[in-house]
């Protein structure tokens, strides 16, 4: 097949779920096309399947906010009567599935049929999806769609319960790449840098976005640490950085905290830690959870969103109720207390990541694409 891939290139989720499926297609033997506004992150595999077309967005005065879904959907239609592309499969309802269909339309009035797939992540629905000005736009997109996928089951019910859906949307989750992941035996570990041996390492990997509550990180490290010798790495940037660091000298762990930033040395941070923290308000599905996992760490986290359907408690981590630090603390030293307890959880983390390798996700996208395709054959 040869299709069509939308997405934002940033290190954000979707972005990055859309690229590495794009890689494996490619790898697959299917002609991938990536369509945005620049080069995504993790697309640096020189591959002859793989085609990346830059959307430029030509700048004018009139314009006070310049039109990237009318440069976006000429692009569509550019590319698609060049390279014969079977098949859009775009990420986000907005912008990326309403210009999609705009496309569709241009192409139609040209005898071209193309089929779309639109990828429902979680923010395009839940924050900007539902706002009022964008309700009517993001139904439209979803409902005009020809096949229509969410990342969870939590994600496609709050999408039905928020929106006048008409069209059946399938539940395909996020993936990780095993095969990528780092091998810890064959790699020089540094964690003594860290951490001392007798120590215990808490990881949090987010944006430091509000809604990932990052002083309950903090708090439940804060209980952990009083009972078991412990370090902290929190890795990212955003907002709540500073509030992050003004907390940690107040309660007085400055020098048991260790602040990263943004960093491409995701899979090196996570092969030092015993156990994830992440106590998020709201997760459309937990990708940052299932990284931890595939590297065998065990994950604290809330139970909201697709979280329970990544996290199974009691196995690979434990579930908690939003805010609920007390609680959180307590499976936290349950896990860490003894290396017994600790290895178990690490060994039932990486088993459960198995579930979501990419080669058990990617022939339920492949069927779709079918499916799709079937609709104008």
């Amino acid at each position: 097949m040869k299709i069509a891939i939308v997405c934002y290139p940033t290190f954000g989720g979707s972005g990055v779920v859309a690229t590495e499926l794009g890689l494996e297609l490619a790898r697959k033997g299917h002609e991938v096309h990536f369509i945005t506004y620049s080069q995504p992150v993790r697309l640096a595999v020189l591959d002859p399947n793989v085609h990346y077309h830059q959307v430029n967005v030509p700048e004018y005065p009139l314009f006070h906010y310049q039109p990237y879904e009318l440069a976006l959907s000429s692009k569509l239609v550019d590319m698609v009567k060049l390279y014969k592309i079977e098949l859009l499969h775009v990420h986000y309802a907005i912008p990326h599935a309403y210009a999609g269909y705009m496309a569709k339309q241009m192409l139609r009035d040209e005898g071209i049929d193309i089929p779309m797939v639109t990828t429902l992540h979680g923010t395009d629905i839940t924050l900007v999806g539902n706002h009022p000005f964008y309700k009517p736009a993001v139904t439209f997109s979803i409902n005009k769609s020809d096949i229509v996928t969410s990342v969870s089951q939590s994600l496609k019910d709050d999408t039905l319960r928020m929106f006048n859906i008409t069209n059946e949307i399938y539940v395909i989750p996020n993936f990780i790449e095993l095969d990528k992941q780092v091998d810890k035996s064959k790699t020089p570990c540094y964690r003594s840098r860290i951490a001392n041996d007798h120590e215990r390492v808490l990881t949090h990997i987010s944006n430091f976005r509000k809604v990932k509550r990052i002083p309950d990180v903090i708090k439940v490290f804060h209980r952990v640490q009083q009972q078991i010798p412990a370090k902290l790495m929190l890795v990212g940037d955003g907002p709540e950085k500073e509030k992050a660091e003004l907390l940690c000298a107040e309660l007085g762990i400055l020098d048991k905290v260790i602040f990263f930033g943004n960093s491409n040395e995701i899979d090196q941070i996570l092969s030092y830690s015993d156990l994830f923290l992440l106590p998020s308000e709201s997760e459309s599905f937990g990708l940052a959870a299932l990284e931890a996992m595939a590297m065998g760490v065990p994950v604290i986290s809330t139970n909201s969103g697709g979280l329970p359907e990544v996290n199974f408690d009691g196995i690979s981590g434990y579930l908690s109720n939003v805010g609920d630090v007390e609680q959180m603390s307590a499976n936290a030293l349950k896990i860490l207390s003894d290396d017994v307890t600790l290895q178990q959880f690490k060994a039932n983390a990486l088993e459960t990541a198995k579930k979501f390798d990419i080669k058990n996700i990617l022939p339920m996208y492949e069927e779709l694409y079918q499916k799709a395709i079937g609709v104008y054959a």
